[in-house]
């Protein structure tokens, strides 16, 4: 179960576009302080209540609530709108307007939520945090009635998408792709550009700390959270970190528990590969990681070896 949130100012549009479908493929399945005769008498009602604090720019909030095809079979009307209803309650819209409608025209079950940001008692409900909230809700809803989990993106279909959507998600696919491979930031940004995908970093004004990460395709560019919160440049420098770790831990278990060292041999090996890290190309003009994490390495390296 995912949610999706658009704010409007137009009641009469979204009304319209829940209704307006072929037959069959759009059901009121309930109607909460608004009348259901036609959808200008829905309109009018939502209007009429938001009339109670004008200064609202966006009192209309549309949530699409979408669920895996998989569970089809398993909602039926009456168990969508007890779902919808838990989801309302907990996002605050559970004394106000709402019109549920459920749409037939997609291989998933999703539901179509109408809902009136101006509450029963004339006040506004608070938008405030509401992705986090909503994306907080839909997985405790999933996991209380035993729903597939389909994570965001992975849920999408991609043969739908245009423009810069089409691009974000392509974006995002290949930055997984890449992932899979890069034990360093170099691997990172060498693979995305076999994928025709340029990266740049952005840094804290005049200094060279790290603070973002900006992809770009076709002369687009975004930035890594508006990809994806799962591609912002510290979740990615984790992930990075987590892959050179393994790979560091799987080649010391191939490692002789013992072996001669030479260390005149293992001070030159360690001169030349910091020198070699110092003229690598950078992912930035601040502080190089994989370089302070490499350092690490060779020290540890270092010091296991004069242990034994």
């Amino acid at each position: 179960m995912i949610a999706k949130i658009i704010k409007g100012t137009n009641f009469g549009g979204v009304v319209n576009y829940m209704l307006n479908k072929r037959e069959g493929e759009a059901k009121i399945l309930q109607a909460n302080g608004v009348r259901c005769s036609s959808s200008s008498d829905i309109a009018h009602d939502f209007n009429l209540q938001a009339s109670m604090h004008p200064n609202v720019q966006k009192p209309v909030c549309h949530t699409i609530l979408s669920f895996s095809a998989s569970d089809a079979e398993r909602l039926a009307d009456e168990m969508m709108v007890k779902i919808a209803n838990e989801y309302l309650a907990k996002m605050g819209y559970g004394d106000t307007q709402s019109l549920i409608v459920r749409h037939s025209d997609r291989q998933h079950p999703h539901l179509h939520i109408c809902i009136n940001r101006i509450g029963n008692d004339g006040k506004t409900i608070s938008d405030r945090n509401e992705k986090y909230r909503s994306t907080k809700i839909c997985r405790e809803l999933t996991e209380r009635y035993d729903l597939t989990l389909e994570e965001g993106k992975k849920a999408v279909n991609r043969h739908r998408l245009r423009g810069e959507d089409k691009l974000r998600y392509e974006i995002f696919d290949a930055i997984k792709t890449a992932l899979l491979h890069s034990k360093n930031w170099k691997d990172f940004v060498l693979g995305l550009e076999q994928q025709s995908i340029a990266t740049r970093f952005k840094t804290k004004g005049n200094t060279d700390v790290v603070q973002g990460i900006i992809f770009g395709k076709e002369g687009c560019s975004f930035s890594g959270s508006k990809i994806d919160r799962s591609c912002s440049f510290s979740r990615l420098n984790a992930e990075i970190e987590r892959n050179s770790q393994r790979q560091e831990q799987s080649h010391l278990q191939k490692e002789p528990m013992a072996h001669p060292v030479d260390e005149n041999s293992f001070t030159s090996d360690f001169s030349e590969a910091i020198s070699e890290v110092f003229t690598m190309p950078m992912p930035s003009s601040g502080v190089d990681v994989d370089e302070l994490r490499f350092q690490k390495k060779l020290r540890n390296r270092a010091n296991r070896k004069r242990r034994i």
